[in-house]
């Protein structure tokens, strides 16, 4: 019986899991008795998923559909509908809501359901097992569901997911702004769970072991007052040296907020706040809205009073945004000392409304996942091709933690370069680094010190021994490192010494950040 509806995704890694699953399992009513949630992870052999999935002779299997697993389900579904097709196959997720009827994969599988399917899937289910009533239409679209009613997803994090896996949380669904590039614009509003109830939910997880949240609200900090009861929740139970991850409006953080955030100990907060562009021109073509004064504000208030981990977001191949324009923005960003930039470049979504763009921008986009732009108007192939390999290295050097001391000496250079921009500064690193490794992936830490001392050395002309106790520092910081061979060559043989560092129940990521000064008292 409980084979009889799989409810089945892919993952991009096994730390991850499926908040959707969870809520279509927790909204199946009567029916869940014959149901069980099956998470695998894009590295997977689909036809080896396949396999697994029919020897437990199925009647229903709903898959989740995501940009970052499209392919890989694409090929699962393809296998699953030759070798049984009598096996309904229902896809649901962003990735098939939009654009279904062009799409490879919602032609071969049975039923595409476009929107939150939290009720949808169970009528579906109810009607074909109990009736063998199947939908006349291929493409299935429900009235949005009342969110109130919506069954809570959080007793169905198992042990395993609570020790092991990130768990997704949410206070409310949509989002007010437009940003065309986002699926969140096409949302009419802001619709918010029950707070008493969630909170009761989440003290029932951290009651089972739970200790590290991500908020996925596209904006938790819409509401002053929702988002100050939160964080006092939570500030009740910091003994249990909780990890909370927010997604924040970047120009939003009135005064009760910023109180509220001064008393959580360091590194206990994640801010994810999407800046996107600092082009005010680039900004109102894609319908994007922040107070850039304010955005200053709050992050210079961010770095200076508090403990909170920042993770600043930017957008690669806007229409309208050249790479001068863009470094520029990039610049003012770094200035402004947020824990992590992340560079992203710019992709695709179904039905996102940045398409009108398309023609008088130029814009071209790959066709495959995860749809990533090839070129613009104002940003040609190779300068785009340059700005992923710039990503890749960024993350590797700055946002990873590892080169904190190599990144800021980078930046200590910049001010003294003929465009005094550390964005071009570390840009010059990055083209030395793609000319130096053939693909930007794969490379192990101790090669990318290795590169990074021969770039001090031989590039910057640095004294060796200067750059070898820079890098030295970096490497060792968290203690628990031997000294690589390439750090020993010139060495006398003392042993580097080593500080011994903290450990606790922040993700590593988190932990390599928390070494800078202790906020300041307001």
């Amino acid at each position: 019986m409980k084979n009889d509806i799989l409810l089945v995704t892919l993952n991009s890694t096994y730390q991850h899991s499926s908040f959707g699953l969870r809520y279509l399992y927790a909204n199946l009513n009567e029916l869940q008795e014959r149901a069980q949630i099956l998470e695998f992870t894009t590295q997977r052999e689909p036809r080896d998923i396949a396999e697994q999935l029919l020897k437990l002779k199925p009647k229903v299997i709903g898959l989740g559909v995501y940009i970052w697993n499209a392919n890989e389900s694409y090929e699962l579904v393809s296998c699953l509908k030759r070798v049984s097709p009598e096996t309904i196959v229902v896809l649901g997720g962003p990735e098939v809501t939009h654009e279904s009827e062009t799409q490879k994969i919602c032609q071969v599988a049975d039923f595409t359901f476009k929107g939150e399917s939290d009720f949808m899937f169970y009528d579906f289910c109810k009607s074909y097992l109990n009736d063998g009533t199947l939908p006349q239409s291929k493409f299935i679209t429900g009235q949005l569901p009342e969110i109130k009613h919506i069954k809570s997803p959080y007793a169905h994090y198992t042990d395993e997911d609570i020790k092991n896996r990130v768990l997704y949380v949410e206070v409310s669904r949509g989002c007010p702004y437009r940003c065309e590039y986002c699926l969140s614009s096409l949302d009419k509003s802001v619709r918010n769970f029950e707070i008493n109830a969630f909170l009761e939910d989440m003290k029932v997880l951290m009651d089972r072991g739970a200790r590290q949240f991500k908020f996925i609200d596209r904006t938790f900090n819409l509401s002053p007052t929702i988002c100050t009861q939160i964080l006092n929740f939570f500030l009740e139970h910091m003994h249990l040296n909780l990890f909370l991850h927010f997604e924040m409006v970047p120009d939003r953080l009135p005064t009760e907020i910023r109180e509220l955030i001064k008393k959580f100990p360091a590194g206990s907060l994640q801010f994810e706040i999407g800046i996107q562009t600092w082009n005010t021109d680039v900004a109102r073509l894609v319908s994007r809205r922040n107070d850039l004064e304010k955005v200053k504000d709050n992050f210079r208030f961010l770095a200076e009073k508090t403990g909170v981990h920042s993770h600043a977001d930017l957008i690669a191949g806007l229409p309208g945004e050249d790479i001068e324009s863009f470094g520029k923005g990039f610049d003012i960003l770094a200035g402004l000392r947020p824990d992590e930039i992340q560079v992203g470049i710019l992709k695709r979504l179904k039905g996102a409304p940045i398409s009108r763009h398309d023609k008088e921008w130029e814009m071209v986009y790959s066709d495959a996942p995860p749809f990533q732009i090839l070129r613009t108007k104002s940003m040609d192939f190779e300068t785009l091709q340059k700005m992923n390999r710039f990503s890749k290295y960024w993350d590797l050097f700055a946002n990873s933690g590892n080169f904190k001391n190599f990144t800021q000496a980078l930046k200590d250079r910049s001010a003294n370069n003929e465009r005094q921009s550390y964005f071009w500064e570390f840009f010059a690193f990055s083209e030395y680094m793609s000319a130096r490794h053939a693909q930007s992936f794969g490379i192990s830490l101790i090669n990318l010190v290795e590169s990074a001392l021969v770039y001090l050395t031989e590039h910057l002309q640095w004294p060796h021994e200067e750059a070898r106790q820079l890098l030295i520092s970096d490497y060792m910081a968290p203690g628990t490192r031997e000294l690589p061979k390439v750090l020993k060559v010139y060495t006398d043989g003392k042993k580097a010494q080593q500080q011994q560092a903290e450990r606790n129940n922040l993700p590593k990521r988190q932990q390599r950040h928390l070494e800078k000064s202790e906020p300041q008292s307001s």
